[in-house]
């Protein structure tokens, strides 16, 4: 069941994300302060409009592109960063594997949306910033991860076979190990998906992210807080979405996980 709700969730946002020039009536940054405020059902604005008279469904659809734009690179650049330390933490060991997991230990003990809040406030605004932050504060899982599997990994037959025969570190580690450790890292890149849009929505939110009037579901939230009791559908639309966003991927991860991890097919 978790299963085709995760899909069903997933593809909605993606159609939603890819389509959004179409569905859009209009442009989301397009103001019309005659128009502020309208209710959900208005002619020409099915979830309404904000206090400038701005359509929100397409602030909406073009807030789920920044939203999946923003968790895609931050997936990638973290699975490719913390999977290649875990690597070499796991297979080298000795003093690269002790530096890296201290540093793993040192990150851990500060909350995962302090420590990016805190980066991006040291780098600066904006859209390629908040990827880097939350890229630094988000490679660690991967790291550890791939570690374990790595040690696991490197002991079994095949690759020590494969070292008797000559075979070299570089390619022993890359054509031999880390087929074995990739369906953890597509796991952890499915289940660490949705924290990173979240935390992207709880920045932009405080103001250190995305900036208005780019349509950010976090910064949308944040504008909302003043018209609660006027307009409740400001913060009720983005938040279903970023809500529903992150419960597909969460559970299209836990299926992944139970797909891929042999430990739960036992």
């Amino acid at each position: 069941m978790k299963k085709y709700l995760g899909l069903a969730l997933t593809l909605a946002v993606v159609v939603a994300a890819v389509g959004a020039p179409w569905l859009a009536a209009t442009d989301p940054m397009t103001t019309d302060f005659a128009s502020g405020l309208k209710p959900p059902g208005s002619p020409g604005h099915p979830l309404g409009t904000d206090q400038l008279g701005r359509d929100l469904l397409a602030r909406v659809l073009y807030g789920a592109r920044l939203a999946l734009f923003i968790g895609v690179c931050t997936v990638v650049v973290t699975a490719i960063v913390g999977g290649l330390l875990g690597l070499v933490a796991g297979f080298v060991e000795r003093w690269p594997s002790t530096a890296i997991m201290r540093l793993a230990d040192v990150q851990l003990s500060f909350p995962f949306i302090l420590l990016a809040l805190t980066i991006n406030a040291i780098v600066g605004l904006g859209l390629r910033n908040i990827i880097l932050s939350l890229s630094a504060a988000g490679w660690v899982v991967y790291a550890r991860v791939v570690r374990g599997e790595v040690l696991s990994v490197k002991q079994r037959d095949y690759v020590h076979a494969a070292a008797a025969l000559g075979v070299g570190r570089p390619r022993l580690l890359f054509r031999h190990v880390l087929p074995n450790v990739a369906p953890s890292i597509i796991v952890v890149a499915s289940l660490q998906f949705s924290q990173f849009v979240v935390a992207e929505a709880a920045i932009s939110f405080l103001g250190f992210g995305v900036q208005p009037p780019t349509p950010a579901w976090g910064s949308m939230l944040s504008e909302s807080r003043d018209f609660l009791y006027v307009a409740w559908w400001l913060g009720a639309f983005p938040g279903a979405a970023l809500a529903l966003t992150a419960l597909g991927v969460n559970l299209l991860g836990d299926w992944l996980r139970d797909t891929l991890d042999p430990k739960l097919r036992v």
